[in-house]
């Protein structure tokens, strides 16, 4: 797991995030992380694959389709793009 360091973080600023800890009965380091999880995955966010897979079943695409179109596909690495 990664780790962060906050540094010149105000006094008034870290007074009130100890205050907001306190009131989530948790430490003033769990608070942080609930902070920055909430700003950075919000609730409501677009996840690509639940996307996908909910415009597919609009458009009635089955298991039976996605097979057949994984049959066809060329299965050869392309070549790369050369420049001379």
């Amino acid at each position: 797991m990664a780790a962060v360091t906050i540094r010149n973080l105000s006094e008034e600023a870290h007074r009130a995030l100890k205050v907001r800890a306190a009131q989530h009965n948790r430490s003033t380091e769990a608070e942080m992380r609930a902070i920055l999880e909430a700003a950075v995955r919000p609730e409501g966010r677009l996840r690509l694959g639940t996307a996908l897979s909910e415009m597919s079943r609009k458009i009635g695409l089955t298991n039976a389709d996605v097979e057949a179109l994984e049959q066809g596909r060329d299965a050869r690495l392309a070549e790369p793009m050369r420049f001379e």
